[in-house]
């Protein structure tokens, strides 16, 4: 835990800075009494982490399974893919330990205010994190911190007893009655008294495997857009008017059109978080210095039923249609399709070439007749108004980069709110942005906190 000293020290440089925010009542994560029986966690980002290590904690057996692997070994495999172009499809940008998340900008922001908050952001600080985060009101890691930090927690949970099986996959649930009695996987038959489902955002497989052996689902509302990148110091000296500040960043809205700004990474970078062959579906990632010199940032719309369709699962299918779309105007290589801003607004094709942050390169692409309708004119119209908010963003500077499907998932696994299981189940917990309740790395941590002590009799007020 951080002694008071550094507290303070961290508070006062924030209260400076303007950023220190109020600090919840605090929890805390294990849970007292005597438990027993053997839990299995399905996957391996911050909801399953911080579910597996609570569960542990408070003194039960615990496996936690990742179709993805270890971190050492996730990292070599994104650079193969960067190299060769060819996806893989359990270990990737959005499968493997940490999440997604491993691959963002490392922002800690969440609307939740709860009183375990603040034990997990201590157990993050405790792995190397910077101790600000416990009061920074916009709290930031960084990928490159990130990647020091998890070796480090996933030692944390060992010690509580948790047992770690990489690049294994579930592929369907042994179920009696009410009650999972075991996981089948890659690896064989676990049998277990609890599961937890950890998905992620993007496992859409084994949702499909899930609503078949008899899991509940419905679709909600989700996000879809494009990057927009600018040189950093466009958007510091709109923000700033001085670079002695360090990067800026933006947090943009236009009400009107429903369009925002999202996972800002100043002097950050694009990237492409893909598992499947033939989609392409770009994110944003910025390492704790900021210093790619280039600023990138989602800008959003959010689509629903009405858009897409009836069905649990027609906003994949939505998702799905764009991204292909997407990857087929890239060349079918990872080829990330661009326009810039004045040509969005006017529908003419840019002139290449184009120098953005994206290391598997872009080509001139009609991103305004790629995106769906509603999406295009709502965004035609967020970038007027944000060009209003910093001189110079609708200019020639600014780069559109697409697109962006994964912000929040379009499905939600049906739960009960008091006991957290699955709507008809007994020893099923569905947890995190996979499952349609958390949408960021806090948030997710907290669900899956949340939704262990629900597990282990914890009933919140």
């Amino acid at each position: 835990m951080l002694d008071e000293k550094v507290r303070t020290q961290a508070m006062t440089r924030l209260k400076k800075k303007g950023r220190l925010r109020d600090s919840p009542a605090i929890g805390r994560l294990p849970v007292p009494g005597r438990h027993e029986g053997h839990a299995v966690v399905v996957g391996s980002g911050p909801a399953g982490l911080f579910a597996a290590y609570v569960l542990g904690l408070s003194g039960l057996r615990v496996t936690l399974l990742d179709r993805g692997a270890r971190l050492e070994e996730r990292g070599k495999r994104v650079v193969q893919f960067h190299r060769t172009r060819v996806p893989d499809a359990e270990t990737n940008l959005l499968f493997g330990e940490g999440g997604a998340g491993t691959y963002s900008d490392g922002k800690l922001y969440t609307r939740v205010d709860h009183a375990l908050e603040i034990p997990i952001l201590d157990e993050l600080v405790d792995c190397g994190a910077p101790p600000d985060i416990l009061y920074d009101a916009r709290a930031h890691i960084g990928t490159d911190r990130l990647h020091r930090l998890i070796p480090k927690l996933r030692a944390k949970l060992a010690e509580a007893g948790v047992s770690f099986h990489w690049n294994t996959r579930l592929e369907g649930l042994v179920k009696r009655d009410r009650r999972v009695v075991a996981v089948r996987t890659t690896g064989g038959e676990i049998a277990c008294d609890h599961l937890v489902l950890a998905l992620g955002h993007s496992a859409r497989d084994s949702w499909t495997m899930l609503q078949q052996q008899g899991v509940s689902f419905e679709a909600k509302p989700f996000q879809l857009g494009v990057r927009v990148e600018h040189p950093q110091e466009l958007i510091t000296k709109g923000r700033y008017g001085t670079d002695a500040l360090g990067p800026a960043s933006y947090n943009l809205v236009c009400k009107p059109a429903g369009t925002y700004s999202f996972c800002m990474c100043p002097g950050g970078r694009i990237v492409a978080s893909v598992n499947e062959a033939g989609f392409l579906c770009t994110n944003g990632m910025s390492n704790a210095r900021h210093s790619s010199g280039f600023a990138n940032a989602a800008l959003v719309t959010t689509f629903g039923p009405k858009e897409f369709g009836d069905g649990a699962f027609a906003g994949v299918a939505f998702q799905r249609r764009f991204e292909e779309a997407f990857f087929q105007a890239g060349g079918s290589d990872y080829t990330a399709p661009a326009q810039r801003v004045p040509d969005f607004l006017a529908g003419r094709l840019s002139e290449g070439p184009f120098r953005t942050s994206y290391v598997l390169g872009t080509r001139p692409g009609r991103i305004d007749e790629l995106m769906p309708g509603r999406g295009r004119e709502a965004l035609a119209r967020a970038l007027e108004s944000f060009d209003r908010q910093i001189e110079g963003f609708a200019s020639d500077a600014g780069i559109l980069v697409g697109i962006e499907t994964r912000s929040s998932g379009p499905v939600r696994m049906m739960r009960d709110p008091e006991t957290r299981t699955a709507i008809g189940w007994e020893n099923l917990y569905p947890i995190g942005e996979g499952a349609g309740y958390a949408g960021g790395i806090m948030s997710a941590a907290l669900d899956g906190a949340r939704s262990a002590q629900r597990l282990l009799g914890v009933v919140e007020s």
